[in-house]
């Protein structure tokens, strides 16, 4: 075994390639230090192309071993399994970037699997995880054609550093994770604290140079010991068929493609495509096979549309290039919700739902790090009724994960704290048109339904896609993109903010070439639109409103000493079990000592807060206190007193006339108020019953008139 290896610093961390020792029988395959995160990264595939395919069937699959961390899954499965939410997001960050660098017609099948083996909870291992695997298809015999390389970007006091630890992101105002090759950025995905747009550009700018250093590295290791690649034969339809169909339909498309309503302008496209189809790809002598015309027809049409717009600066629902779709809005739509608001933006459509509840109500995940909860969370779906279609209905696919999370993350920036509002927010988004930008149209919806809700948001906030044709040196920057824009264009730049701040962004790239000035313009004219979008949701809805529905659990904290957590619990839950049963309550306590009391019904929260603050309340020589009478002896009474502890009330502490008796005036389960008289060193508490008594008046003394 030969191991052969390169490295390269980045802001000080050394990032430590190897491959030709581990998983040789891979096509390729890369082992990645940086610290004590290693990953391993293997690319296959086939030599063939799969005849079936008009697209690169390439899956991509990461998996976080909790054995790199020394640990082990919870539950009754001990293995990983099902991909979590958080893996299933980084799957989608290594796909995104590689997929367009493929040659064009490459339709051989292509797997990529990545797996952390060791993790030093120091440096986290999604860039690096993106990196690995470009370096395992670049140093393989697969037609990958130039190395990529994935950085994470943290902005601290203003400085921007490059694959931050663990540490730092806690501290960062932004979490930016981008690729891209030496030439060009190819995928962008960004979280921050409404960052400005010339920030944003400034983040994206550092994070290239350090994506530059790293692709040299990899190039320059490719040349002198990277295998060498075999000979694809590449899906290419035969150019004379091409140029035929462009003079023959390019007229028919530019008035199809012109209809405005997109069920409309589709049953026209597939008019167009079953007679191209007939005629030159079926009957007795074809001119070329069903595969090359369906790749020909998708071709044609992508450059009469690309042609067009940027001919007519008019787009096919005939909107001028920064113009936005007519918005409707309606909040308080259903009846029974805490809070909801249907968004429509054109042929785009989201009922989103908001959600209040307790912290049971939170959702637990598992990561390296530990076991967390979300307070805040989005859920995302996309029926396929949505677009008109019959199709697979069930768990959310790797789509839906990642829109539902982009969302979520862009709207977090609003959420009030938890001392403010102490509630678990849940938010879903349930598409039910799409033409378009449905993310962002769960970004609005979520925020006007928290809103509706009456969930005190910081501000209001919009999202808009973006899109862009771009042919040699012209290029034409468009405003709230539609699905067939979005399909035949170049880029889709998702941007989220406020009227002066961006919370989140993600942009995809189908080619190299994309450059800051086209990425500066797009958000200018992207913070246009938001804008916009934003005028039409404050006229709906201007401000959160200020009572909560009456549908919405009521919730009370206090805060209790930690010494006190075990009393509230009891011994193997047994009082908090009784307080919950005694009074229907939800009650919720962390190790923090805060105390959550959730329910519906005024009277019952207020009777399970009494028990809480009895349970914990300590007693002071001096205060008066109401106890109940827990047992009559001799010489007294013993009374139990709030913080379940027991008291004696002596005989001579009864009354103030002399008492033979105990039980002639108090029996057991009566309700008295005591004074603590005194509290010895070893916790015995003296009480008195008789000083909150008034005197008798003696007979010799003449009674007040």
């Amino acid at each position: 075994m030969e191991e052969k290896t390169t490295s390269v610093q980045i802001q000080g961390k050394e990032i430590i390639f190897k491959t030709g020792k581990i998983a040789r029988q891979a096509n390729g395959a890369i082992i990645l230090q940086c610290g004590d995160t290693i990953i391993l990264a293997s690319a296959c595939g086939n030599k063939t192309a799969n005849p079936d395919c008009d697209f690169l069937p390439m899956r991509v699959d990461y998996q976080e071993k909790f054995s790199s961390a020394g640990k082990t899954l919870g539950g009754f499965i001990k293995r990983e399994g099902r991909p979590t939410e958080s893996q299933t997001l980084v799957c989608r960050l290594i796909d995104r970037p590689i997929r367009p660098m493929f040659p064009a017609g490459y339709f051989n099948e292509v797997q990529l699997l990545t797996y952390v083996l060791s993790y030093d909870e120091n440096h986290p291992p999604e860039p690096l995880a993106i990196t690995a695997a470009s370096a395992a298809l670049v140093m393989s015999d697969i037609p990958f054609p130039k190395p990529l390389a994935g950085v994470r970007v943290a902005m601290i006091d203003g400085e921007f550093i490059i694959n931050p630890s663990v540490a730092q992101m806690k501290e960062s105002k932004l979490d930016l994770i981008l690729a891209g090759t030496e030439d060009a950025i190819l995928m962008i995905e960004g979280f921050c604290d409404f960052l400005t747009e010339e920030q944003v550009i400034e983040a994206i700018d550092a994070g290239h140079e350090a994506i530059k250093e790293i692709c040299v590295k990899l190039s320059d290791w490719a040349n002198v010991d990277g295998k060498e690649k075999f000979e694809a034969e590449l899906t290419v339809p035969p150019q004379a068929v091409a140029e035929e169909l462009e003079k023959t339909y390019t007229s028919q498309l530019e008035t199809v493609f012109e209809i405005k309503e997109k069920a409309e302008r589709e049953i026209a496209q597939k008019a167009i495509e079953d007679e191209i189809k007939a005629k030159y790809s079926e009957g007795d002598e074809p001119q070329c096979t069903p595969l090359e015309m369906k790749i020909t027809t998708k071709k044609l049409f992508a450059k009469v549309l690309r042609n067009k717009i940027l001919r007519e600066k008019k787009r096919s629902d005939g909107r001028n290039p920064n113009e936005i779709r007519p918005i409707a809005i309606e909040t308080n739509l259903l009846p029974r919700t805490h809070g909801d608001a249907l968004f429509t933006r054109g042929e785009t459509q989201a009922i989103a739902v908001c959600t209040l509840g307790g912290d049971s109500m939170g959702q637990r995940y598992e990561t390296l790090e530990g076991d967390f909860t979300h307070r805040f969370y989005l859920q995302y779906s996309f029926p396929p009724f949505s677009v008109g279609e019959c199709g697979r209905v069930g768990p959310p696919g790797r789509r839906e994960v990642g829109h539902g999370k982009l969302a979520e993350r862009a709207l977090s920036a609003i959420m009030p704290d938890e001392e403010t509002f102490p509630y678990t927010i849940r938010l879903e988004s349930n598409i039910t048109e799409s033409n378009g930008s449905s993310s962002m149209a769960s970004v609005c919806g979520g925020c006007l339904a928290m809103m509706d809700a009456g969930v005190p948001v910081k501000t209001s906030v919009s999202g808009i896609a973006m899109g862009l044709i771009l042919e040699g040196d012209k290029y034409m920057i468009l405003s709230d993109i539609l699905g067939l824009e979005d399909f035949l264009g170049d880029m889709d730049f998702k941007i989220t903010g406020d009227r002066n701040g961006i919370t989140a962004f993600q942009m995809d790239i189908k080619i190299e070439g994309i450059n800051k000035d086209i990425m500066k313009a797009a958000l200018i004219q992207a913070k246009e639109g938001r804008i916009h979008i934003l005028d039409q949701m404050d006229k709906a809805l201007p401000s959160s409103r200020e009572e909560l529905s009456d549908l919405v659990p009521r919730i009370e904290s206090i805060q209790v000493k930690q010494s006190k957590i075990g009393t509230i619990v009891g011994p193997g839950g047994k009082m908090i079990r009784s307080i919950i049963e005694e009074t229907g309550c939800e009650v919720d306590i962390n190790d923090d000592g805060v105390v959550k009391i959730i329910s519906s019904d005024g009277p019952s929260l207020k009777k399970a807060k009494d028990i809480i603050l009895n349970l914990v309340a300590e007693l002071e020589i001096g205060k008066t206190y109401n106890g109940t009478v827990a047992s009559i002896v001799d010489f007294g009474a013993f009374i139990t007193l709030p913080g379940n502890k027991d008291g004696l009330c002596h005989i001579s502490e009864i009354a103030h006339e002399r008492v033979s008796n105990v039980e002639d005036h108090l029996k057991k389960g009566d309700v008295v108020e005591v004074k603590v008289l005194d509290i010895n060193p070893h916790g015995k508490i003296k009480l008195s019953r008789k000083v909150l008594m008034p005197k008798p008046v003696k007979e010799t003394e003449e009674a007040p008139s």
